[in-house]
C-alpha cells in the first residue's frame, strides 16, 4: 500500500511540474510568440547541461544510498550530509563555468542566459532525493504545491506582453529555488547532526560519476533536439517543438511517477537480498504502467492535430503534427522506465544501463543530423523516437537472462488492441467536431469508457489487481 500511496504522491508532484507550465503554455504562446518561446527553450537547453554536470548523478546516487541506509539514523544522516557536500561543490563548480562560458562565447541572449543562471543555483540546494529515499513523497508535494502555484499567479500578473520574456524566465528559475529550499526544515528529526571529520563527500565521487553518464546521456533527448533545432531551424520551429514537447511530457509525467517511487523501493529489498521480491515488482510495475501508457498515447495522438493550434494558438499549427509523431515515447519511456530506473538502476547493473542510454543519444544524434535539415520539428519528433526505441530495445536485451519478457508483455497485446479501438473511435470523432472545451471532454470520456470496455471483454489483469486493491482499501 505505501507504494501505492507513493505513486500516487509522486504522480501528483510530477503532474503539478508539468501542470504548471501547461496552463500558462497556452498563455506564454499567444503572449511571447512562437520566437520568443524558441529563445526561452534555446537558452534553457544550454544551462540544463551545466546544471546536469553540476548534478552530477547525486540525485539517482543520494536517493539509493539513503534507500540503502533507511533503517540506520547515523548512517543516513551522514550519507545524507557527504552526498549534500559533494553536490555543494560540484554545482558550484559548474556555476563558475557557465558565467564563463555566458561571458566568453556569448554575442547574443546575454540576459537571458544569465536569468537562467538561477536553476544552477536551485540545483546546488535540492535534496528531494534524500526523501525519495525514505520513500516519504508527501513531504515533496506538499509544499512545493504552495510554490508552484505562487509562480503560477505571478506568470499571470506580471508577464503581459512580449516585452517580458526576462521576467517570465526569472518567475520559473526562481519558483525552483524557492520549492528547494523549502524542503530543507523537514530535515529536522529525520536527521543528525555528523562531525565535518566524517562527512568523506568525496568517496561519493565515483559512484556518483559512475550515474552521471547515463544521467546526461538521457538528458540528450530532452536538449539535444533544441539546441540543433535552434543552430539547424528556425526559433519559431524550436517554439512549436518545445510547447508540444511539454503536452507530451505532461502525459508521460504520470506514467514514469514509478519510477522516482520504484527505486529506493527495489533498492531496499535489493539491499536484504530478497531477488524474487525485486522481480515480482518489476512484472507489476510494466503490467501497470502499460495498461495506462497505450491509452494515453493512443488518446493524445488521436485529437493531436486539432488540439496542437487550438491548445497553443495560430502561430503554433505544426505543433499538433509534432505532438502525434512524438507521442509514442509515452509508450517507449514507460517501458525503459521500469527496465532501467526500476531494475538496472537499483540491482547496480549501472554499467548496462549506462550502455543502453549511450546508444539512444548516439543514434539521437545522428537521427537529428539526417532529419531535422529535411522535416524541422517534425524530424526532431521522429528522431527523438526513433532514440527512444532503441533504448528499449537494448535495455529488453541486456535483461533477458534474469527477468522473462514473456511474462512482461503477456498481458500487452490486450492494451494495444483496445488503445487501436479507443484511438480510431475518438479520432473519428475529432475530425468531424469542432475542438471545443466541451468537446475536449467528450472525446476523452468517450475513450476511457472505451478502452475499459475492451479491457472486460479481454478479461485484463490489470483489473483484478485494481479490485484487489479496492477491497483491502474498504477493508481497513
Amino acid at each position: 500500500m505505501k507504494v501505492i500511496k507513493n505513486y500516487l504522491y509522486n504522480a501528483g508532484y510530477q503532474i503539478l511540474n508539468m501542470i504548471i507550465p501547461l496552463i500558462t503554455v497556452p498563455y506564454i504562446s499567444r503572449v511571447l510568440g512562437a520566437h520568443d518561446v524558441g529563445i526561452n527553450e534555446y537558452t534553457n537547453s544550454w544551462v540544463t547541461f551545466f546544471f546536469l554536470m553540476g548534478q552530477m548523478g547525486i540525485t539517482l546516487y543520494g536517493n539509493r544510498e539513503v534507500a540503502y541506509h533507511r533503517d540506520d539514523l547515523y548512517k543516513r544522516s551522514q550519507t545524507f550530509w557527504g552526498v549534500e557536500a559533494l553536490q555543494l561543490l560540484t554545482v558550484s563548480s559548474a556555476f563558475v563555468l557557465y558565467l564563463v562560458a555566458v561571458f566568453l562565447f556569448s554575442t547574443t541572449f546575454k540576459e537571458f542566459f544569465l536569468l537562467q543562471a538561477i536553476w544552477i543555483i536551485a540545483t546546488g540546494v535540492d535534496i528531494s532525493w534524500y526523501f525519495m529515499g525514505l520513500e516519504e513523497f508527501r513531504i515533496t508535494v506538499v509544499r512545493n504545491t504552495l510554490v508552484k502555484i505562487a509562480s503560477l499567479i505571478l506568470i499571470f500578473t506580471v508577464v503581459k506582453t512580449s516585452n517580458d520574456l526576462g521576467k517570465y524566465i526569472l518567475i520559473l528559475g526562481a519558483s525552483q529555488l524557492v520549492g528547494n529550499l523549502t524542503l530543507w526544515p523537514y530535515l529536522r528529526g529525520n536527521i543528525v547532526w555528523v562531525s565535518i571529520k566524517k562527512w568523506h563527500p568525496f568517496k561519493h565521487f565515483y559512484p556518483s560519476l559512475l550515474l552521471f553518464i547515463p544521467t546526461i546521456t538521457t538528458q540528450v533527448y530532452l536538449v539535444l533536439n533544441r539546441l540543433m533545432l535552434g543552430r539547424m531551424s528556425t526559433q519559431a520551429d524550436l517554439g512549436n517543438f518545445g510547447q508540444a514537447d511539454k503536452i507530451v511530457k505532461f502525459v508521460l509525467a504520470v506514467v514514469t511517477a514509478t519510477g522516482t517511487v520504484m527505486l529506493p523501493h527495489v533498492a531496499n529489498k535489493f539491499a536484504k537480498g530478497d531477488i524474487k521480491g525485486v522481480r515480482n515488482s518489476l512484472y507489476s510495475s510494466f503490467n501497470f504502467v502499460s495498461a495506462i501508457a497505450i491509452p494515453m498515447m493512443f488518446g493524445l495522438m488521436a485529437i493531436a492535430k486539432k488540439f496542437g493550434p487550438w491548445f497553443l494558438g495560430r502561430e503554433f499549427v505544426l505543433a499538433g503534427s509534432v505532438i502525434f509523431l512524438e507521442a509514442p515515447i509515452i509508450l517507449l519511456i514507460a517501458w525503459s522506465n521500469v527496465t532501467g530506473t526500476q531494475y538496472l538502476m537499483p540491482v547496480n547493473r549501472v554499467k548496462e544501463y549506462t550502455t543502453s542510454v549511450t546508444i539512444g543519444a548516439l543514434s539521437n544524434v545522428i537521427f537529428n543530423f539526417v532529419l531535422i535539415g529535411k522535416y524541422g520539428a517534425n524530424g526532431a519528433a521522429i528522431a527523438t523516437v526513433g532514440s527512444e526505441f532503441l533504448v528499449t530495445a537494448s535495455q529488453l536485451w541486456m535483461i533477458h537472462s534474469t527477468i522473462s519478457r514473456r511474462k512482461l508483455f503477456r498481458e500487452t497485446w490486450k492494451y494495444l488492441f483496445c488503445g487501436m479501438v479507443m484511438f480510431i473511435v475518438v479520432n473519428r470523432i475529432c475530425s468531424v467536431i469542432n475542438m471545443t472545451v466541451a468537446n475536449l471532454i467528450l472525446e476523452v470520456v468517450v475513450g476511457a469508457i472505451i478502452y475499459l470496455l475492451g479491457l472486460i471483454l479481454t478479461k485484463a489483469s490489470i483489473l483484478d489487481e485494481a479490485q484487489k486493491l479496492l477491497k483491502k482499501r474498504t477493508s481497513k
